[in-house]
């Protein structure tokens, strides 16, 4: 008796520790000097740890994270290219803060103004930026508070563009919260091309004689970190959107109102290095593989490859390797005539309802339309296929 006593106190404690293992998982405890901060894991938009993250607070600079994303939508829109000459007016001049001193009348692209703003945050370039796509800076704010209210960021407010305070201390400045600064991050993640320019640690404009040097110290000094966006102001402390990619794995790490820069980025650093420790990469297929295949209807062949568009990997928080579920989704048939990359299903892997990552499957070659004799044939057998179906 006293034996089984003695096994049933030691299953109790391990169970205890088990327990303990596993919320330190679910809630992990950091000390943190910073006000506000959140963690997400940028695949699923799951949060893996909070503090204050609702929290309004003024956010400096990291409002630049909204004004790039309007500035990249517009890229893709058509409506402003690479190499377009942007036109500097004295609005845009006379910005104070962080800038590139930009000469009212100078024209430079629109590729270096975004490079500016995104590696020393220039104030100046991103009111040129706001007046050439809008028209005025009062425009591209109301887009930014347009864009907050679609993304659902409830308690997110822009005044302007760059998160300078007003000079009239009545006035309203731009406020948001951790947890809104980490979903407006996570849409300019889908943007892949805007790391091209937060992810560069030093570089030159102006025919090299204008000199950029990353504000985030992360993309020099934490393996993996390619942005987003660094801001202090005296009433914000010292802000930070970090976000850093390892084996195919994202996190996006929020710190706002930090003491000193110091800590600002040893805490993003902190909560960076935990999610890539507590989470694994799992490889579910390579770009091109072939998965399956898919009926052509009306096509010279009867049916086609469908391989992945994209490699697909998966950030799964270790010992949920299992719960990872993945599911390929083909369209019954597709109709002729095919193109080589479209889309004929996907694969998505869930975890749950979670959707932990997609990936297009495409057409891997292509189908010409049949000629009327093979067309009327396929309809032949078509209709005997489906008459078939009835009597089974």
């Amino acid at each position: 008796m006293r034996r089984v006593k003695i096994i049933i106190g030691i299953t109790l404690i391990l169970l205890c520790l088990i327990s303990q293992t596993v919320l330190a998982i679910d809630k992990p405890e950091f000390d943190l000097q910073t006000k506000s901060a959140i963690l997400m894991d940028a695949k699923t938009g799951r949060i893996l740890y909070e503090k204050n993250a609702h929290e309004k607070l003024p956010p400096a600079s990291i409002t630049k994270v909204m004004t790039m994303l309007l500035a990249m939508e517009a890229v893709d829109d058509g409506r402003v290219k690479w190499d377009d000459k942007i036109t500097t007016t004295e609005l845009a001049a006379e910005m104070g803060g962080s800038q590139i001193w930009l000469e009212p009348g100078e024209e430079m692209t629109f590729e270096h103004l975004l490079k500016a703003v995104a590696v020393v945050s220039a104030n100046d370039a991103c009111v040129a930026i706001a007046e050439h796509l809008y028209g005025t800076e009062e425009n591209f704010v109301k887009a930014m508070n347009d864009k907050a209210k679609e993304l659902g960021l409830e308690n997110t407010y822009f005044y302007n563009t760059n998160g300078l305070p007003p000079t009239d201390p009545d006035v309203q400045g731009n406020y948001t919260t951790a947890a809104d600064v980490a979903k407006m991050s996570l849409e300019l993640l889908k943007h892949p091309k805007i790391l091209e320019f937060t992810s560069i640690w030093i570089d030159h404009i102006r025919d090299g004689e204008s000199f950029l040097r990353n504000t985030n110290n992360l993309v020099r000094f934490f393996k993996g970190a390619d942005g987003l966006k660094t801001g202090y102001t005296q009433e914000a402390g010292f802000c930070v959107s970090a976000t850093a990619k390892k084996d195919g794995m994202r996190f996006i790490a929020v710190v706002m109102n930090a003491p000193n820069s110091k800590v600002r980025f040893n805490e993003a650093r902190s909560l960076l290095n935990y999610a890539f420790s507590i989470h694994r990469s799992v490889d579910i297929v390579n770009k091109g593989d072939i998965v399956s295949k898919v009926k052509v209807f009306k096509g010279e062949i009867p049916e086609i490859d469908a391989v992945a568009k994209e490699d697909l990997k998966i950030s799964v928080m270790k010992g949920e390797e299992k719960e990872a579920v993945k599911q390929t989704r083909l369209n019954k048939e597709v109709v002729a005539p095919v193109k080589v990359g479209d889309k004929v299903g996907e694969i998505v892997v869930l975890k749950g309802e979670e959707v932990l990552g997609r990936v297009d499957l495409v057409a891997k070659e292509e189908v010409a339309k049949a000629n009327f004799f093979k067309l009327i044939l396929q309809l032949f057998k078509k209709f005997i296929s489906n008459i078939m179906n009835i009597f089974e």
